[in-house]
């Protein structure tokens, strides 16, 4: 009987598991993160201390300008550089660093590697760590065009994204991100070959280029694929180019909770059935039982009194006519 009580619990669970959000399947992924801004905002990069003893300080730089945007010593009595044409303020929190960049500007828009400086045998050594992508859009560019705008497909449907480099032969490399609900790299291009994507995506992704235009393909789009969806390019002596992007909004979700509220629905009155039925069933059990144990003791007492009984009537009879 126990596994009776435990297939309503597993059989819920089972229904209610497409309502959980999925995890990201890219466990390995490198830490990336991506920021979109306008021009003359303010944005913020964090970069991880870990506190070893080794640790001498940790650098902020950007890779495509081979520029260090910052350096913060671990040392109180070092003083820490944060000098980004007067326009960043720097502060540690807890075993982070964090870097705020103000009044951004197109040139801004950078891939900007977080580096950890340790000491080993008396020599500096640069150990590379979290990557962020800032992409600054300016209200006038069009480097990039992008469609298209917006797209609003069904579960399981598919997207395409068309994007027009604004660069002739001089794209060193070229990204789709997510911007927004969950930011990183869903593609990078080398070369017009495709160098690495996103474990998200897996086999759902397909990418084709021809000249300066390129065409991505997002196949079984889920409701946790719903995101804004960036074409960003590095172009040699540019900074980093971005389009407006596509907001994709998958649709389904609500539909299929509601299918599974249904179906809750009537696996709760299952339940209820089953458990009247059981009850009923025990009750009617109890009742035989009592009914077999008090009836017999009793129908055997009363035939064995009432046959003394008769039995010692006939004796004085027979007694008493032959006294006579």
């Amino acid at each position: 009987m126990l596994w009776m009580l435990c297939l309503p619990s597993a059989t819920l669970f089972l229904l209610l598991l497409p309502c959980f959000p999925a995890q990201d399947g890219g466990g390995n992924e490198q830490s990336t993160d991506v920021i979109s801004a306008w021009e003359g905002d303010s944005i913020s990069i964090t970069c991880p201390m870990n506190g070893s003893q080794n640790q001498v300080g940790m650098t902020l730089r950007a890779i495509r300008q081979h520029l260090n945007v910052i350096y913060f010593s671990k040392e109180k009595s070092r003083k820490s550089r944060c000098d980004f044409n007067n326009r960043a303020t720097c502060s540690k929190e807890g075993e982070t660093v964090r870097i705020t960049l103000h009044r951004l500007q197109q040139s801004d828009s950078e891939i900007y590697l977080c580096s950890e400086i340790v000491q080993i045998n008396d020599y500096h050594k640069e150990l590379y760590g979290k990557t962020t992508i800032v992409l600054v859009k300016a209200n006038s560019s069009r480097a990039l065009e992008q469609s298209p705008l917006s797209a609003n497909p069904e579960r399981g449907q598919s997207v395409s994204i068309t994007c027009v480099l604004g660069s002739s032969g001089g794209t060193e490399h070229f990204h789709l991100l997510r911007a927004h609900v969950q930011p990183g790299k869903v593609l990078s291009v080398s070369n017009l070959n495709v160098s690495w994507v996103s474990p998200a995506f897996g086999n759902r992704l397909e990418y084709s280029g021809e000249g300066n235009r390129a065409v991505i393909a997002l196949h079984n789009l889920q409701e946790e694929d719903s995101d804004n969806y960036i074409c960003a390019e590095e172009v040699k002596g540019s900074s980093l180019l971005s389009a407006r992007g596509t907001m994709v909004l998958v649709k389904g979700g609500e539909q299929v909770c509601e299918k599974i509220s249904w179906a809750l629905y009537a696996l709760l009155g299952v339940v209820a059935l089953l458990f009247c039925a059981l009850l009923c069933c025990t009750l009617h059990r109890v009742d035989v039982m009592k009914y077999f144990q008090k009836k017999k003791p009793n129908v055997v007492y009363e035939d064995m009194s009432y046959s003394s009984r008769r039995s010692t009537l006939v004796r004085n009879n027979n007694n008493y006519s032959r006294e006579e």
